[in-house]
């Protein structure tokens, strides 16, 4: 049972997110639901013990109410934040799963959900910073010698480069995308998933993302999500789902 007298919303209620989620039950109001909206995500960003509270109620709802499913989701993606509500999120590992296999179902009609979905996989990071593939830009630092390199996948291109401040990308390297039966864990479910949907943007972007990058100044070459995630992973990965991540060592 949630002590709702701790859970404070972004105004710092604690009385409101209940009292709303009463109402959605009841009936799905649009008014009530961009309240309820505003109370538990800040900016698309923030999120609050009431937001992890209410997520139970949220999911059960998800199958019958559109509105439900894009705050599920939107808190699920913001679940590797330092939040402090890893208790509170372990609590609805039940409600998480069959999340998972709504969105599943979903797919095919609202290709947007695969950020949900991947929320729901317990992978937080890459639902949390991966787009469409129009305009997305990753930045990391090469592992053999340091430099900031730009990942581009987009309509502009799919290229490693140097970004400079005044003349762009410069420098360009051609990404190498993955063979599709080189892919594992989530990059291969992701790529089968477009795949099947015929979401062929997608998959292209998905291999690409997972394949590899030549560094603009050394010239190595190394796999772009490895190094992508190994920097941006938060440390508590682990300890909120119980997978192990997997650090390579470079020579």
């Amino acid at each position: 049972m949630v002590n709702w007298t701790q859970m404070h919303d972004c105004y710092g209620d604690v009385d409101r997110v209940p009292a709303l989620l009463e109402q959605v039950e009841l009936e799905d109001n649009a008014e009530i639901w961009k309240e309820l909206g505003y109370r538990l995500i800040l900016e698309h960003d923030l999120v609050f013990p009431a937001s992890f509270a209410a997520l139970p109620r949220l999911m059960s709802l998800a199958s019958r109410s559109a509105r439900a499913r894009g705050p599920a989701g939107a808190i699920l993606r913001r679940a590797a934040g330092q939040h402090g509500c890893d208790d509170l999120l372990a609590n609805c590992r039940d409600e998480i799963s069959e999340f998972r296999r709504l969105l599943d179902r979903h797919l095919q009609s609202r290709p947007v959900d695969y950020l949900d979905s991947l929320a729901a996989m317990g992978e937080y990071h890459w639902s949390a910073v991966m787009g469409d593939f129009t305009d997305d830009f990753y930045h990391l630092a090469c592992p053999h010698c340091a430099v900031e390199v730009t990942i581009a996948i987009g309509d502009h291109g799919r290229y490693s480069a140097i970004r400079d401040w005044n003349l762009g990308d410069v420098n360009r390297r051609g990404l190498r995308p993955a063979l599709s039966e080189a892919l594992s864990g989530a990059g291969r479910w992701m790529y089968e998933t477009a795949v099947r949907d015929r979401q062929d943007a997608l998959a292209d972007g998905i291999a690409h993302l997972f394949g590899k990058a030549e560094c603009p100044q050394c010239a190595s070459v190394f796999n772009i999500a490895d190094e992508y995630t190994s920097a941006n992973r938060p440390d508590v990965w682990q300890a909120r789902t119980g997978r192990k991540q997997v650090r390579r060592a470079h020579s």
